[in-house]
């Protein structure tokens, strides 16, 4: 008997089936160090116990990206190692913080099947949610990832797609337990502006750009034990389509909320992803940049002192935000991501 896994193809799936992903993991202050080396995050919450207990919590919390990165690490070996591509993600709710120590595990129901016209590759739906080491969820979020098949001539399911929200409504977000911005240092944070600064529209360049390191790429995915082939295995990836390595997708995705500091450095949590996509593949030696438009603002009706901005950030390619919008043609190809998410904010204005 075989005593090593080749993982999940696209006919192992069956719908509803319920899947217990292997490893809890404790998150550690040397875990929190590492991530914040590798993403340059600045924001003062997660980077001090005394602003955070400024704030009204106990010490500094995980940050939501490693939070989800570790949660969507944990899914990888089950859900996505003969992944082609992952493709997008929706219904991300962060339902609670996780503090340095707590261990965190997480399971997954796939909730959509659907084979492609090639008959080589399918698309799988599932959500996934995050659990600490008392069995409260922590975090939940549909994903979808086109898989290869194992036999190209087995038997395709009948297609169900599940239909997602475009959006967590303003009144689902959850505000942490105890967070009190009304004496929120805003010299502190590194930024004057608060809730009421933001319009719906308004466009903010994030000015800096980050080369993507072969070495620092697959640490970070090492650092989420992410154990998807494509990040690593090199020789694996000279055959394939992409001809090299390719970049873990949330690595582009830490990247680019690093770089959004200048210019929302008072939007220390992410409070939902409400969808996101990468457009296309990145590789080391990708400068990346990236920009923010204001979709909406959501002020909470018992809430005087916080209030929620929904962001588009889009992370480009060896583009800077002042060359997209005159880019032609040329502005798609440099596009590595889009995201749709709702921070949270001290209200006020500067």
């Amino acid at each position: 008997m075989a005593k090593s896994s080749s993982g999940n193809f696209f006919e192992d799936f069956r719908l509803g089936q319920e899947i217990v992903h292997a490893v809890p993991r404790t998150v550690t202050t040397g875990d929190v160090a590492l991530y914040s080396a590798l993403y340059g995050m600045r924001f003062a919450v997660q980077s001090s116990d005394a602003f955070a207990r400024s704030v009204g919590l106990k010490r500094a919390p995980i940050d939501d990206l490693l939070l989800f990165h570790v949660v969507f690490g944990k899914t990888v070996p089950d859900i996505s190692l003969n992944a082609v591509a992952n493709l997008g993600y929706a219904e991300c709710r962060f339902l609670e913080p996780c503090w340095p120590g707590e261990s965190l595990h997480a399971r997954s129901t796939v909730i959509g099947l659907r084979e492609n016209a090639s008959g080589k590759t399918g698309i799988v739906y599932v959500r996934s949610t995050g659990y600490n080491e008392n069995g409260r969820p922590v975090l939940t979020f549909v994903r979808w990832v086109m898989v290869n098949k194992r036999d190209p001539s087995a038997p395709a399911p009948e297609a169900v797609v599940p239909q997602t929200a475009a959006a967590v409504a303003g009144d689902d977000l959850v505000i942490p337990e105890g967070l009190d911005f009304s004496a929120y240092d805003r010299a502190m944070a590194g930024s004057r502006f608060l809730f009421d600064d933001y319009r719906v529209g308004e466009r903010i360049d994030h000015i800096d750009g980050t080369t993507i390191e072969e070495a620092e790429h697959q640490i970070a995915t090492r650092l989420f034990q992410n154990t998807a082939k494509g990040h690593f295995d090199g020789l694996a990836q000279k055959a394939s389509r992409f001809g090299r390595r390719i970049v873990y997708g949330g690595h582009v995705i830490s990247l680019a909320r690093g770089l959004s500091f200048n210019g929302l450095a008072n939007a220390p949590f992410i409070a939902a992803i409400n969808g996101g996509r990468h457009v296309n593949p990145a590789a080391a030696g990708d400068t990346v940049y990236a920009w923010s438009e204001i979709l909406d603002r959501h002020a909470f009706d018992h809430r005087t002192d916080i209030g929620a901005l929904r962001i588009r950030t889009v992370a480009t390619r060896d583009m800077p935000c002042a060359a997209y919008p005159s880019a032609g043609g040329d502005a798609l190809s440099a596009v590595l991501l889009e995201l749709d998410y709702w921070v949270l904010v001290p209200r006020g204005t500067s």
